[in-house]
């Protein structure tokens, strides 16, 4: 991960959170199975992960290498990243405008800054390659560190995925997955490889 111009002053533990990001994201697709440029939501508090109370400490520093070390992984595996966006912003999302049009979501007119969009998002803004904000998405899977409540960007219906690593720096890590719903009645048949 290129740890440039992250000023680790105040912190001992950058490689050890970006390590954990990138456990928790293969713990998560481990149990995922998530088809090639399924959107996977983020949603992080790094005054959380910094041990404060979330909304309280917004940490630049933080949000630059969660981000890198989240969005890496997924770029790696085909994925694209979805970053949450604070309540300031209505938990508004940040993702490359690629996958935004792929998926028909239109633009608003917003740029998250550390204390209106919070320091992940801003990360997430200022290092994809074409970043556009828009208001709400529908992601195949999702990771919230910190209790930011993604819920409201997942498709229906959500599954939680017990993952090892349940904390980043300080932060409860929580992630869930989605399947179809199952329709019909009690002669209906499913698709066991979709539960």
């Amino acid at each position: 991960m290129d740890m440039n111009n992250i000023n680790s002053e105040g912190f001992t533990d950058l490689d050890v959170i970006s390590n954990q990001c990138i456990i928790a994201v293969k713990e998560l697709l481990t149990v995922a199975k998530l088809k090639e440029k399924s959107i996977v939501v983020v949603g992080c508090s790094t005054s959380e992960v910094d041990n404060q109370r979330i909304g309280t400490s917004s940490n630049p520093d933080l949000g630059k290498c969660i981000f890198q070390a989240i969005n890496e992984e997924l770029k790696s595996n085909g994925l694209y990243m979805a970053a949450q966006c604070c309540e300031h912003l209505n938990r508004a999302i940040v993702m490359e405008r690629e996958a935004a049009q792929a998926y028909g979501y239109e633009e608003v007119n917003v740029v998250p800054k550390p204390k209106a969009g919070g320091s992940f998002a801003t990360a997430a803004y200022e290092g994809m390659k074409d970043p556009v904000v828009v208001e709400e998405v529908k992601a195949s899977a999702g990771i919230d560190i910190g209790n930011t409540l993604i819920g409201m960007h997942l498709k229906k219906v959500a599954v939680p995925v017990r993952i090892e690593t349940n904390t980043i720096g300080h932060a409860n890590v929580v992630c869930a997955r989605t399947r179809p719903k199952y329709i019909g009645g009690e002669r209906a048949h499913y698709n066991e490889e979709l539960a």
